[in-house]
């Protein structure tokens, strides 16, 4: 039975801004939906508010709408799109589902003709309704926690009364578990319960008996019309029950699961999702497992749609759930479709792995000032690594190394916790950093058997961080020149870093890489092949691992290394790693035009990036794509591999940008804007002499490296002083200081976690106007995509502002001064490729704030807006292919454009929500106005002096 002719035109539905819940896996999910619909020839009509994504980039769909979310813009395209046929609402997270089930209500569907695809309604709302699907469970026999239904604050306490504690509330229709809690006694009850039902959109709560202490397992399938079903991916959660699955560190394949209860579980699975409706697509179901011999298996949710996990189940696999999951909503069967990774075999084919990916949560607690860290139901966390190794301990180390948050593994790097009451406190009350407390506890001599009680995470995974311990242990003992080659290829296998068997030998990191080096301790590659090496794949999606060498019967040394090199002219580009607030998705959407941009210029493109949620980590989106740590060792060892010409770091965001030296210390060519530049502009003392030198206004500023010298800068310079430490991202760590009590406890906290860093103090220009410029240069000539203003006043961080395209109130003198500015910076720092300048107007003239010589987060904004491929272009000139006088510009945009930043403080209740100059959005949507009159530009304009955070 091929594909439906019926269907011809597609009514796709994004999933909107960013936030704490729904990422950037949306924006993958649906570029590959897109992509898959369009290779049918089918038409394709995406409607997404999000300017930062891949997904709504013109060349992805036959028609973009960047539109707020709602059913007036959903009757507004399909009134200019009678054609379409079909709406699929399954590849936008919640917030599609939810628009979905809205115009469903309105009867906008039928008004129109368009057939849902990919789920039924039904099957939502039996997924939604609490209630409904605990009905359907019990009449398809699948076991649930004992559980009830409230919809007012009485019957949930006569739920509670009848239960008893530890209970857990479950807010209906939510997203990332918004409204959900553990109550543990009657104390937090009534507060717990009335958030519940008031974040609720239909006030209703499903009230259950916590299952604390029991495994939690996902697992991903997809079902075809002729109700074929596959499993895709089996996921356990390291954490048990009572922590969201998105807050979860998570484990591919199930890894202490026995293949009975496996087998079970699969079963009931495939009787849920058919059960629930009559519907071919993906479904994402949960389950608990009773931490016993029985292992008796609990339902907890299904989600008919694609999720988070099934973006990560993808990476995992190497199957593209989403990109199938479209051709099945269109009438494909599964075994007429093809595996893209081996192309011999069917999709029909179950995935099976030989080797383990870990996947580890990225949080942002520091931008939430006075935010419970503990993690529970509701998801905390703004992003993801993921890691492949050939074992548990090799992927977990490599996952911790891909977090950014200065760590070098598990242990062994003197950064853990020697407290032993702060140890128990953070297992007990599980902390965001518990992955690496569990070290900390072995270490001190903590028993597993009270880990696990404390932490009931399953006695398997504890036993694999002791024997990670005890090897740390063993190591310690040896120094770089006693140390023997089994002893260190081991801790390689088992993932340690260079820099962490460096502190376990007291030695330099360059001394155990030299060491192994020459014991020919080399890092291979191996295929992520979907069929554990059973078939031959044709697809160069790789992971690196250490094995120990292979003696054939003629003598020959070698070990297996899957990655071949071509003799093409090879180009690198870093990503940007885990999103997080400063530093999202709009990195990624650059690294896919800077790969897609150097491969139209004919050199093999090859990425490095370790984020699960990414169009950049598809398999067919590089050339080559390693599945690795953003972390100098596993660079490095990939630049010694391929040889390419160069490495582009300019797009991937801080990540990127921070490894610049490290490539140029070891004569790695840097594409673009050189290393030299690059770290002028972020060493404030160099850059302001660059303007002085210029004639360039700054606000008067100086530097200081402790209290002492800050309390002696603030006798020069008047309050308010805005205090702002150097490399960082997002405005981590700026405050403005009205006082000298306010600017000693600042510097001292600052300094405490940055030791060593270089602080700016700046006369803060109290009132000013913000703006911000992006421009192309090629080292000669400068072209200025765009001017922003801000309706915000000068103080808050621009990521936090609503930027205006193009200025609404700024004079021709002040214009004709940012474009020069702009220029002659551009110029200075000898920029090649993108560069990003923020300005603070007062009095009519223009003073510079920073300037960042890279890709930056209102790129991707201005392109959507005047509907050009800047990054393509920037990418050109940075190859040295074209010069900036090369392209034919040609902005197009009738009236203005707003970047609206979007935040996610509902998950933090009671954090200061104030804004400053430190960044706090989690994502952002883009607004079209026709003129200044507009009733949404008046009612931002109006609030805009609220209180800025000093």
């Amino acid at each position: 039975m091929p594909k439906n002719k019926n269907i011809k035109s597609i009514l796709l539905i994004g999933s909107g801004p960013i936030i704490i819940g729904q990422a950037c896996e949306f924006d993958y999910s649906g570029t590959q939906a897109l992509r898959s619909l369009r290779e049918d020839g089918i038409e394709t009509i995406l409607i997404n508010s999000n300017p930062a994504t891949i997904m709504t980039d013109p060349s992805m769909a036959d028609h973009v709408y960047l539109l707020p979310l709602n059913t007036k813009s959903i009757i507004k395209v399909l009134k200019e799109h009678p054609q379409i046929d079909a709406v699929l609402p399954t590849m936008g997270g919640q917030t599609a589902l939810n628009l979905a089930i809205e115009a469903e209500d309105k009867g906008i569907w039928e008004d129109f003709g368009v057939k849902l695809i990919g789920v039924d309604i039904d099957a939502i709302n039996i997924t939604e309704d609490r209630e409904q699907f605990r009905d359907l469970m019990t009449k398809i026999g699948v076991p649930m926690a004992p559980q009830a239904t409230a919809t007012s604050f009485l019957k949930g306490k006569e739920i509670a009364q009848e239960f008893g504690f530890p209970l857990c509330i479950r807010s209906s229709f939510t997203l990332g578990g918004a409204g959900a809690a553990i109550v543990y006694d009657e104390a937090n009850f009534d507060e717990l319960l009335s958030r519940g039902l008031e974040i609720s959109p239909i006030h209703e709560v499903m009230i259950d008996k916590a299952l604390l202490g029991w495994k939690e397992y996902e697992l991903e399938l997809l079902r075809d019309k002729n109700d074929n079903v596959v499993i895709i991916c089996t996921i356990e959660n390291m954490d048990p029950m009572g922590i969201h699955t998105g807050d979860s560190i998570t484990v591919a394949p199930a890894m202490t699961l026995s293949d009975t209860t496996f087998q079970r579980m699969r079963d009931m699975a495939i009787h849920m999702m058919r059960s629930i409706g009559d519907f071919a697509g993906g479904c994402n179901v949960q389950f608990a497992v009773s931490p016993d011999e029985n292992e008796d298996i609990i339902a907890i949710e299904i989600n008919p749609r694609v999720s988070r996990s099934s973006a990560l189940a993808s990476k995992a696999t190497g199957y593209p759930i989403a990109k199938v999951a479209a051709k099945l909503a269109i009438g494909y069967t599964l075994d007429e479709l093809s595996n893209q990774i081996t192309g011999s075999t069917s999709a029909l084919f179950e995935p099976t792995l030989d080797y383990v990916v870990v996947k580890i949560p990225r949080w942002n607690f520091d931008k939430f000032e006075g935010s419970d860290r503990t993690l529970g139901l509701q998801m905390k966390a703004v992003g993801e690594v993921m890691a492949i190794g050939r074992s548990f301990q090799e992927a977990l180390h490599k996952a911790t190394q891909s977090l950014e948050i200065k760590r070098n593994g598990l242990g062994a790097d003197g950064k853990g916790y020697k407290d032993y009451e702060q140890i128990i406190e953070k297992l007990t009350y599980a902390s965001w950093d518990r992955v690496f407390v569990i070290y900390d506890a072995i270490q001190m001599g903590i028993p597993l058997s009270r880990i696990h009680e404390i932490t009931k995470i399953d006695m398997w995974f504890l036993k694999q961080y002791e024997e990670l311990y005890k090897l740390e242990k063993e190591i310690s003992t040896y120094t770089i020149d006693t140390i023997d080659r089994e002893l260190l290829l081991e801790a390689k296998q088992k993932g340690y870093g260079d820099r962490q068997i460096a502190h376990m030998l007291k030695c330099l990191e360059s001394e155990v890489y030299n060491k192994r080096d020459e014991l020919k301790i080399n890092r291979v590659y191996k295929l992520v092949d979907t069929c554990a090496a059973e078939f031959k794949a044709q697809t160069p999606y790789y992971y690196s691992t250490f094995e120990n060498e292979l003696e054939t019967a003629n003598g020959d040394i070698y070990s297996a290394n899957e990655s071949v090199v071509s003799d093409k002219k090879k180009i690198i580009v870093l990503g940007s790693g885990p999103n997080r607030i400063g530093q999202g998705i709009e990195f990624d959407y650059c690294c896919v035009h800077g790969v897609l941009a150097s491969s139209e210029c004919g050199y093999e493109t090859i990425m490095i990036n370790c984020n699960p949620e990414t169009v950049s980590t598809d398999f067919d989106i590089a050339d080559k794509l390693y599945f690795e740590p953003v972390f100098w060792e596993h660079i490095y060892d990939i630049i010694r591999h391929e040889k390419p010409e160069g490495v582009i770091v300019q797009l991937g965001g801080q990540t990127a940008l921070k490894l610049a030296e490290k490539l140029d210390r070891y004569g790695i060519k840097i594409l673009g804007t050189t290393y030299q530049s690059l770290d002028l502009a972020e060493d404030r003392g160099s850059f302001s002499k660059l303007l002085k030198d210029n004639n360039i206004p700054y606000p008067e500023f100086d530097v200081a490296t402790s209290a002492d010298e800050a309390l002696a800068v603030a006798d020069r310079l008047d309050f308010p002083i805005l205090v702002r430490p150097s490399y960082v991202l997002g405005g981590q760590g700026m405050k403005i200081v009205i006082n000298k009590k306010e600017l000693e406890e600042h510097v001292v906290d600052l300094l405490r976690g940055m030791p060593d860093n270089k602080l700016l103090l700046d006369h803060y220009l109290d009132g000013a106007i913000e703006a911000e410029a992006d421009a192309i240069c090629d080292g000669e000539n400068v072209y200025i995509i765009g001017i922003m203003e801000h309706i915000e006043p000068c103080g808050i961080h621009s990521g936090d502002s609503n930027a205006t395209l193009p200025p609404f109130n700024l004079g021709d003198l002040v214009l004709e001064q940012i474009k020069d500015h702009t220029k002659k910076i551009a110029l200075a720092l000898n920029t090649v490729g993108l560069i990003n300048i923020q300005f603070a107007v007062k009095d009519d003239t223009v003073y510079i704030i920073e300037a960042n010589p890279r890709a930056s987060r209102t790129v991707p904004f201005i392109a959507k807006a005047y509907g050009e491929p800047y990054v393509n272009y920037a990418t050109k000139v940075m190859l040295g292919e074209k010069k900036v006088t090369d392209f034919e510009f040609n902005p197009k945009l009738e009236g203005y454009a707003i970047k609206q930043p979007v935040f996610s403080f509902n998950k933090f209740p009671n954090v200061n929500k104030k804004l400053g100059p430190e960044m706090k959005s989690t994502g952002e949507s883009i607004l079209f106005i026709d003129s200044l009159k507009d009733d949404e530009f008046y009612n931002l304009y109006t609030r805009r002096k609220m209180y800025l955070s000093k």
